[in-house]
């Protein structure tokens, strides 16, 4: 009986400790921890915004005072911008990086970016071919000789080929091969083609002289045939003419060059083709020296095309 005594004795001394009445949050149902935890952090950041927006006790006389400078300095610059819209001036080419000049300011569509601005390409302009000039040192002392003059004129009348073919010396006409008269005369030496329609063509002469005279004969020869023939529109065509250098050239370089004014195929032709931009004239360059000109309309075009193209071909001379 006294063991029992005593252990009830010490049962009643620790409930006496362990009163669990005075702590009523250990029979309370528990909260997941993620409730609690926003619950405090909001409290920390409530707690964190107030210490911060208490300046009042902290000693901050060891710092420079800049604010104050750079509250005046944005004061001033917000002043100056409000004043520059109301007056409506232009930005300068340091706010806005464009570069304006006193034209582009007048026309406003006209502003374009300087070509010297780093990143910005100037404008293409379209390559012209430029012939090369020839200083007067360096004159060939070479004159061309004319070779072909060819000429028009128009006889102004219907003409019947077939009469004249019967009729005329030294005529010849095959309609099947070509609608035309082929005539030639001995002085001077050239031949005359004479359609239906009163046109003619003279070839051959070798001087202006000679093909106006020339074709002044092949109408007089249609008037004594019986047809009123005029002579009108004499014109010149095209002037051929041809000179030698008097040393071989080296084509094949020439032609890598000058590749966007000439072309060389020696297997259709032994020539290279040089297409002269000013005066408009088309030059024959063979590996000999010999050169001919052709396309022109007035005896100085020959010459003035020589000229430039002999400093040329001196620079492509063959080495002997």
């Amino acid at each position: 009986m006294e063991g029992v005594s005593l252990l009830e004795r010490y049962l009643e001394s620790c409930s006496g400790q362990d009163d669990f009445s005075t702590s009523p949050h250990l029979f309370t149902p528990m909260s997941p921890y993620d409730l609690e935890l926003p619950i405090q952090a909001s409290s920390q950041l409530s707690e964190s915004k107030e210490l911060h927006a208490d300046f009042s006790s902290v000693d901050l006389s060891f710092l420079p005072d800049v604010t104050q400078d750079n509250k005046e300095q944005s004061l001033s610059e917000d002043g100056q911008e409000t004043q520059k819209e109301l007056d409506g001036s232009l930005p300068s080419k340091e706010d806005s990086g464009v570069f304006m000049d006193e034209s582009s300011l007048s026309h406003p569509g006209a502003a374009e970016p300087s070509p010297e601005a780093p990143g910005v390409c100037p404008p293409l302009t379209p390559m012209t071919p430029i012939t090369p000039a020839t200083s007067a040192s360096e004159s060939s002392g070479i004159v061309p000789q004319l070779q072909n003059i060819v000429s028009t004129v128009n006889l102004a009348c219907k003409l019947d080929l077939k009469n004249i073919a019967l009729h005329a010396r030294n005529a010849e006409y095959n309609p099947k091969r070509f609608a035309a008269v082929i005539m030639r005369i001995r002085q001077p030496r050239t031949t005359a083609l004479i359609f239906s329609s009163g046109k003619m063509v003279c070839t051959g002469a070798k001087s202006e002289e000679q093909s106006r005279l020339a074709a002044r004969k092949y109408a007089r020869v249609v008037q004594k045939l019986g047809f009123p023939a005029k002579f009108l529109d004499f014109k010149i065509q095209n002037m051929v003419g041809s000179c030698d250098v008097r040393f071989p050239i080296r084509l094949e370089s020439l032609v890598l060059t000058h590749q966007q004014f000439s072309s060389y195929e020696p297997e259709l032709f032994p020539g290279l083709v040089y297409r002269m931009v000013k005066p408009r004239i088309v030059l024959l360059i063979f590996v000999s020296g010999k050169v001919v000109l052709t396309g022109a309309k007035d005896r100085s075009e020959i010459y003035e095309a020589f000229e430039n193209i002999y400093p040329i071909l001196r620079g492509f001379k063959k080495p002997s």
